[in-house]
């Protein structure tokens, strides 16, 4: 009998340990803080002169060899900012800046980044996608405002106002800006290259990546500030079924479309990439759980029990949050026949993968290629990079920007996170150890999901916060 009491006894043990762990985990400042948007003068004048960065189109894309629309954006530049390039040196890579501050060489040089092309703006928009309008409530509307001009502006203007100041900064400071990041151009890679002949090493590099957004996870109160420390490598594959052909009136079994059409189907039922919790994903969620709704805060305050449950729900709950625990693979182009009644001798789909670090480039190719197999499916590598280093988010350079992040923004919780998607940074990963990726504006979930989509905007509030980060980035840096 008293054996049969132990089991429930320890069973209602670890059920108290679970809800302690859970309870005493007290909402940091986070949950309850604030983003004061500028409604002053600066705020205005910045937002009209965002808007004239926005009325300039520069979609970019593969296709299109004709630099002339960024020069003409530089032009631009050059009459909003005189004493920046005045005092920098410039430097164009076909359509792509890079601007080089002299400071006094105490140190390695930062680098500032964001790019000033775009994606296409189709669809129907509230507002013209490049009418850069201000509408009552502040708020600058078009293509380019989050992803990345307003970014740009705020690192332009910082260092024109410092430079009018009278600052000269403790180190160099670079500022890189390229015209070809939207389709991963060598506007980046001839920067990079460029300063590697040069012999630079740099500090640090702060490109674009996340931003200061309410609610990132769903179930998370508070407003955070996401740095992207770790970044999934890039690759684009092709998969190719072949047969006999012929008429359509009399179809054969597994023909080259059913084959594909089988598996796709499969890839998205059962994915052949392993999920796993990284640190950097361990360190997001435990600044996040004390401000997770009561049933989130259970589970994530006890990861080292529900961990394994987690890596195998967790994609199917949320894609976004699954796809930082795993290789991705995303079906995106195909083709069969050329005529509606023609059974293909050749058939292709696309895939766009983002490789995880516990599972690299070439090991998650070699898992999709032995799934393609199986269907009689020729694998052709189009394109692949590898996964970028991970940052520490425990080194020098992330306490920096979280140090002055928590100044700008009081309260605001600050995560390191993994970037699911690609930057420029990737192309300096020999430059720097460091490179870190954030973006230090505020943005509503509009804002958000507009990146890529229609209605883009920004509040012209926000920029003077992001102003007065880049200012505070460079001056810290120079105590360092």
């Amino acid at each position: 009998m008293t054996v049969l009491w132990i089991i429930p006894a320890l069973l209602a043990v670890l059920i108290l340990v679970i809800l302690l762990r859970a309870v005493t985990l007290k909402p940091t400042a986070a949950k309850t803080a604030q983003v004061k948007l500028d409604d002053s003068p600066r705020a205005k004048a910045y937002g009209r002169q965002l808007s004239q960065l926005v009325q300039m189109e520069t979609v970019s894309n593969r296709f299109e060899p004709d630099r002339q629309k960024f020069l003409d954006f530089h032009k631009k530049l050059e009459e909003m900012f005189p004493l920046l390039h005045k005092t920098c040196e410039k430097h164009v890579f076909n359509g792509s800046l890079l601007f080089c501050w002299k400071g006094k060489g105490n140190g390695n040089p930062i680098l500032l980044m964001s790019h000033h092309d775009v994606v296409e703006a189709n669809g129907n928009w509230e507002h013209a996608p490049f009418g850069g309008e201000i509408d009552e409530e502040g708020r600058v509307w078009g293509r380019g405002t989050v992803d990345t001009k307003a970014s740009l502006f705020c690192i332009l203007t910082a260092v024109e106002e410092l430079i009018r100041d009278g600052h000269v900064p403790g180190r160099d400071v670079y500022i890189a800006s390229s015209c070809t990041e939207e389709w991963s151009g060598e506007g980046a890679p001839l920067t990079a290259e460029y300063l590697k002949k040069k012999g630079v090493k740099l500090e640090f590099l702060l490109d674009e990546g996340g931003m200061v957004i309410e609610e990132p996870v769903a179930g998370v109160k508070g407003i955070y500030g996401m740095v992207g420390v770790l970044e999934k490598g890039y690759g684009d594959v092709r998969f190719t079924a072949k047969g006999k052909g012929g008429h359509a009136s009399a179809p054969g079994k597994n023909t080259p479309l059913v084959r594909l059409g089988k598996f796709m189907a499969a890839m998205e039922k059962k994915s052949p990439f392993t999920s796993r919790f990284n640190p950097t994903i361990r360190e997001m969620f435990a600044r996040m759980t004390p401000n997770m709704n009561f049933g989130m805060k259970v589970v994530f305050a006890n990861m080292w029990l529900f961990e394994p449950l987690l890596t195998k729900l967790l994609p199917s709950i949320s894609s976004a949050a699954g796809a930082m625990l795993h290789t991705t693979l995303a079906f995106t182009m195909a083709k069969g026949a050329d005529g509606l009644n023609v059974l293909p001798q050749e058939a292709w789909v696309t895939a766009n993968m983002r490789f995880i670090h516990h599972q690299p480039t070439e090991e998650s190719i070699a898992l999709i290629s032995g799934e393609a197999a199986k269907f009689d499916l020729e694998t052709e590598v189009i394109y692949k990079d590898d996964p970028c280093p991970v940052v520490d988010y425990k080194g020098a350079p992330f306490c920096l920007i979280e140090k002055v992040a928590a100044q700008i923004y009081p309260g605001v919780g600050i995560c390191p996170y993994v970037m699911t998607g690609g930057t420029d940074a990737k192309y300096y990963r020999d430059l720097s150890d460091n490179c870190l990726r954030f973006a230090p504006l505020y943005i509503n979930g509009q804002q958000y999901e507009s990146i890529h989509g229609l209605n883009e905007n920004i509040c012209q509030g926000a920029l003077p916060l992001g102003v007065d980060f880049y200012k505070m980035v460079i001056r810290e840096s120079e105590k360092n």
